[in-house]
């Protein structure tokens, strides 16, 4: 594919509770194996983009760690590959990325040593498969300067934590608002965008040397009316992580057969960083349906219409309905745990009662015993 690829998950979200006070949102864990960024950087292999740059930031030792080895998506190679960059003090520059545009800013030169005309832009932080090279023939059709893959929410689902877009009837965007308040258009944008490199240099110059930082608001928005910005709608499935109630809400489509055979047997593949685990033990006493266990869990009481990650131990009459237990956490005996999310790590104790009230999930942060000095 004639286009190289920046993946933006430096930021931060402080709708996400609890859960980003130690990961970066795009090394969320999702589905059961994956983490969040591995969608992105999936859909950029499978598309055949050779070099990809992942922007990091905040809270990213297990980002980075994750990243450590380029195979797992394809990008161990001679030509191109994997590049992760952080923010770094240099005589000319002291601050860390101050917006999505600085971050690009601040990495400038990979951009100047590419020799491929496009650029495929995506955040770490959604939950989708996508053929890039599509978008870019519909980005080449149009003769468009910029294209915003957008997607159509359901009746009634909150488009106010979005970019909401409004086009013509040739798909030209003619409004596009980022994050309203208040707003009745249902139609927005996913964070992945098509643009020229050469195009991309320069808008992102110009905009240093104004002192704007934001990729959407100080470029996109800024130059909609200017520049010939289309619109490429998703029809697919595709969902953002960055709230509790939308992480809560992706993880639990997961239990649904369609989005689950969608990411884990149609083609092509979502790939991530294998772990070497045993598979999961089912003890005589336990019960499980309708959920989805990972590898290096051991179940010895009744899990439901749940998802438990990585090196779960569920102890003796434990009952876990409705909830999300991450990566490696130990639960005592004769616990009840209903519509949480249990932080990874943590050591639930024996005899306690765990329930998220009133419609509202709730995260379960305790103290980890296990890993005191």
């Amino acid at each position: 594919m004639r286009a190289i690829g920046i993946i933006l998950a430096g930021g931060n979200s402080n709708r996400m509770g609890e859960l980003s006070n130690k990961r970066a949102i795009a090394a969320m864990p999702v589905g059961g194996s994956y983490r969040s960024i591995d969608f992105a950087l999936s859909s950029m292999s499978n598309s055949h983009i050779h070099k990809v740059a992942v922007f990091t930031q905040y809270n990213a030792k297990s980002l980075n760690e994750h990243l450590s080895s380029s195979k797992w998506w394809d990008f161990g190679r001679k030509q191109g590959g994997l590049y992760v960059f952080t923010p770094t003090i240099t005589t000319d520059n002291s601050f860390w990325y101050r917006g999505t545009a600085d971050a690009i800013y601040q990495n400038l030169s990979f951009l100047k040593n590419s020799h491929e005309p496009y650029v495929v832009i995506a955040s770490g932080d959604g939950v989708y498969k996508l053929d890039f090279n599509h978008v870019l023939e519909y980005h080449i059709a149009k003769k468009a300067d910029i294209t915003i893959v957008c997607k159509r929410l359901e009746e009634g689902e909150d488009a106010s934590r979005f970019g909401v877009i409004k086009t013509d009837e040739n798909g030209r965007i003619e409004e596009f608002e980022e994050k309203p308040i208040v707003t009745t258009v249902n139609t927005i944008s996913t964070g992945i965008y098509v643009i020229r490199r050469r195009q991309l240099i320069e808008l992102i110059e110009k905009s240093a040397g104004e002192e704007r930082f934001d990729l959407v608001k100080d470029i996109f928005i800024r130059y909609k009316n200017l520049k010939k910005i289309y619109a490429y709608e998703l029809n697919t499935y595709w969902s953002n992580i960055a709230s509790v109630e939308s992480y809560f809400k992706t993880n639990m489509d997961f239990l649904k057969k369609g989005a689950r055979d969608y990411f884990f047997k149609e083609y092509p593949d979502v790939y991530t960083k294998i772990d070497d685990l045993p598979p999961a033990k089912y003890n005589a006493s336990c019960a499980v349906k309708n959920s989805l266990v990972s590898s290096g869990c051991i179940i010895n009481g009744q899990v439901e219409s749940s998802i438990l990650f990585k090196k779960v131990y569920v102890g003796n009459n434990c009952v876990i309905k409705n909830s999300i237990i991450l990566n490696d956490v130990y639960i005592g005996d004769n616990t009840y745990i209903e519509n949480c999310i249990v932080e990874s790590r943590d050591t639930i104790r024996a005899n306690s009662t765990h329930i998220g009230e009133d419609g509202k999930v709730r995260i379960v942060v305790e103290k980890n015993e296990r890993y005191v000095l």
